[in-house]
C-alpha cells in the first residue's frame, strides 16, 4: 500500500518489489537465526552484499541486480522513516556498474512491415493491431498503455492521456492512422463492451469513460504480460531480433530524432524526468547515421563502399 499510495508506483512495480523482498528473506533464512530474522535491525550491509553475490553467481545480469538493490534501499529507507530501525543497511552498498547499453530499435522499414500487416475483422486481432499502432505512435510504456481508459482517448484531437511514473499525467498525440485503427477496433468490440470515444459521433452504446481501452478475451483489462506475449507471437517469425513494447518506445524516440525532432520535445513525449535519460537516443541515431555513411560514402573505408577497380579507372 505504501508503494502505491505514497510513492505512486505502478501495480507491476509493487509486485516486483514484493517478489524481490521475498527472495531476499529466503536468502536471509540461510544466514541468520530465527530470532534475529524477526529483527530487521539485525540485517547489515554484509547480508545485502551476500544476497547480491549469490544472485550474480546464479547468472543474474547487472540491471536486475541493480533493481533488487534499489528495492532493498527503498524498503529499509521506509523502515528508518517509520522509526523501526536506526539506519539503512543498504545505503552503503554500491549499485553494480553497468556498461552503456543502447536500446534495440526497429528500422523505419521494419516498423512499417510490422504495422502494415493486414488484420482480420476479429476484434482481438484488431485490438492487437491497435496496440501496436498506439505504442509506436505515442511512445507509451506498456504499463501506461494497459492503464488507458476510453475516457483517456480523444479521437477528434487524436491524442491520449498517459499516466506515467509517480502518477504524472501527460497528453500525447497519436496521429491519424492510430486513431483510425482504434476506432475500427472499437467498432468490432462485442456489443456489451461498446463505448463512444471522445470526438466521434458513431451510434454506439455509451459506457463509462473509466472502462479499459484494451480488453482481454473475458472483457477485463489487459495486462502488461499479455501485451508482451502477444508481441512475441506477432513478431517472432518476422524479425531476427526480439521485439518488445519497449522496442516500439525506443523506435518512436529514435525515428523522431532522425527526422529532426527537438530532444526536449521527445523528453516530454516520453515522460522522462531527466533529459539525460532521453539523450541515449542521440547515440542510437549517431550509430545509424554512421552505418549509412559506411554503406554509402565511397571514401568511408568500408569494404562494401569501395567501388570496383574498373569503376575507379572510369573516373
Amino acid at each position: 500500500m505504501y508503494l502505491q499510495l505514497e510513492r505512486g508506483v505502478s501495480p507491476e512495480t509493487s509486485r516486483s518489489y514484493q517478489s524481490d523482498l521475498k527472495q531476499f528473506m529466503a536468502h536471509i533464512r540461510h544466514t541468520l537465526s530465527v530470532n534475529d530474522l524477526l529483527q530487521p535491525g539485525a540485517i547489515d550491509s554484509f547480508h545485502i552484499r551476500s544476497f547480491l553475490k549469490s544472485l550474480s553467481d546464479q547468472g543474474l545480469k547487472k540491471p536486475s541486480l541493480a533493481r533488487k538493490l534499489a528495492c532493498l534501499k527503498s524498503f529499509f529507507r521506509f523502515l528508518v522513516e517509520d522509526g523501526r530501525i536506526p539506519r539503512n543497511p543498504a545505503s552503503t552498498v554500491r549499485s553494480p556498474r553497468q556498461g552503456t547499453r543502447l536500446p534495440t530499435v526497429l528500422t523505419k522499414d521494419e516498423a512499417n512491415t510490422l504495422l502494415d500487416a493486414s488484420a482480420s475483422q476479429r476484434w482481438i486481432e484488431l485490438r492487437n493491431h491497435a496496440i501496436l499502432e498506439t505504442l509506436y505512435a505515442s511512445g507509451a510504456r506498456v504499463s501506461e498503455l494497459v492503464g488507458l481508459n476510453w475516457g483517456d482517448v480523444d479521437l477528434e484531437t487524436r491524442s491520449i492521456r498517459l499516466r506515467g511514473k509517480g502518477k504524472k499525467e501527460r497528453m500525447v498525440p497519436i496521429g491519424t492512422v492510430a486513431a483510425e485503427v482504434i476506432l475500427e477496433y472499437q467498432r468490432h468490440l462485442p456489443h456489451k463492451n461498446k463505448v463512444v470515444p471522445t470526438g466521434t459521433s458513431a451510434p454506439l452504446v455509451p459506457c463509462p469513460g473509466s472502462q479499459p481501452l484494451f480488453l482481454n478475451a473475458r472483457g477485463g483489462r489487459l495486462t502488461a504480460r499479455s501485451v508482451e506475449r502477444m508481441m512475441k507471437q506477432e513478431t517472432g517469425h518476422r524479425f531476427n531480433k526480439t521485439v518488445t513494447p519497449h522496442t516500439l518506445r525506443h523506435s518512436f524516440a529514435t525515428h523522431l530524432l532522425d527526422e529532426g525532432a527537438d530532444l526536449r520535445a521527445i523528453q516530454e513525449l516520453l515522460g522522462h524526468a531527466s533529459l539525460a535519460t532521453t539523450q541515449k537516443y542521440t547515440h542510437v541515431a549517431t550509430d545509424q547515421l554512421m552505418a549509412v555513411y559506411d554503406r554509402a560514402h565511397p571514401r568511408s573505408g568500408s569494404s562494401h563502399s569501395i567501388p570496383p577497380e574498373g569503376d575507379l579507372l572510369k573516373r
